[in-house]
């Protein structure tokens, strides 16, 4: 499993995929600090939010394998930078959450045009509460190399241990 580090906007989904992925209860916590969950790196929205902020995820990211940029669906605007994957040396991936939100396919495409317009590739799209996505996602994150096929059916369900299982 790769180190992975999310980076979005406040309550764009990220504490709340991280535990989904990782089969624990979904619950909100909003992130106030960088925070470690195994191998899922959960950075506050505000950095990205503020561009002086920038050098926290910069130096964050350093300690991951991959970056997983995170833009939810039904929002008109996004603090993501078009191109910002080129700020890291690694590989960056998009997640578009909360896809059970979106009012229609357009929702969700003007959140993939996001993603794809920071540099992000492939392009996953969950819904963490009903764990749809979810195992593409995973699968990506667990290939030892190359991208893994985009989003699948229904994901990885908790067996109560905090443990993913298929």
């Amino acid at each position: 499993m790769k180190d992975t580090v999310l980076i979005g906007m406040s309550e764009s989904g990220k504490t709340t995929l991280i535990q989904a992925l990782m089969g624990q209860a979904l619950r909100y916590n909003k992130t106030q600090v960088v925070t470690r969950h195994l191998q899922f790196i959960d950075t506050p929205g505000e950095y990205i939010e503020r561009r002086y902020l920038y050098h926290a995820l910069i130096t964050t990211a350093a300690d991951a394998e991959v970056v997983g940029l995170v833009q939810d669906v039904g929002r008109d605007t996004s603090w993501i930078p078009p191109a910002f994957s080129a700020t890291f040396a690694k590989p960056v991936f998009g997640v578009v959450t909360k896809t059970d939100l979106a009012r229609d396919r357009s929702d969700i495409e003007q959140a993939r045009r996001v993603l794809a317009n920071s540099g992000a590739d492939p392009i996953f799209e969950v819904c963490a509460t009903e764990h749809s996505g979810l195992e593409a996602l995973w699968a990506y994150l667990d290939a030892d190399e190359g991208p893994a096929t985009g989003p699948g059916e229904p994901g990885p369900a908790a067996d109560g241990t905090g443990e993913v299982t298929s």
